[in-house]
């Protein structure tokens, strides 16, 4: 059985709630999802899993939230090319760089993982924004197929 893991930070919640979504999605595809909160992660636990998903928000000008600063240098620092990945973000799109750091993840997972897909959503997660999650859940789950 494929294992998953969703690291995620939000401030407002909205971030929270789009990983609560693909977390419950991802069981409903019959992954076994960890959802793991930034500041419970550790770098050794990329190893555990086949897919990874990262959740952020946007700081400043589209910039790396400071809190999610040593998962992305995890990505960098450990062999994880045979990992399965994806990024996703909530974000306000009345900001020059809507989801910046979702772009930031998206350019480092391409080199160092197995970058399945991304998701950008515009605030809170809306009904319409549940068929992207079940679409990105899905491009997860094929695309590890191909990998492994």
């Amino acid at each position: 059985m494929m294992k998953a893991a969703i690291i995620y930070t939000s401030v407002t919640g909205n971030t929270s709630t789009l990983a609560d979504i693909i977390c419950d999605t991802m069981n409903k595809h019959h992954i076994e999802t960890d959802l793991i909160p930034v500041d419970e992660f550790h770098p050794e636990q990329l190893h555990n899993y086949d897919i990874v998903t990262v959740g952020t928000y946007s700081w400043d000008n589209g910039e790396l939230p400071m809190e999610m600063e040593e998962v992305f240098e995890a990505f960098e620092e450990e062999e994880v090319k045979h990992i399965t990945t994806g990024v996703f973000g909530t974000g306000d799109s009345f900001y020059p760089y809507y989801c910046g750091a979702v772009d930031i993840f998206r350019d480092m997972l391409y080199v160092h993982t197995n970058l399945a897909v991304t998701l950008k959503v515009e605030l809170t997660p809306q009904d319409e924004d549940l068929h992207r999650c079940e679409k990105f859940c899905d491009r997860l789950a094929s695309e590890f197929a191909v990998v492994s």
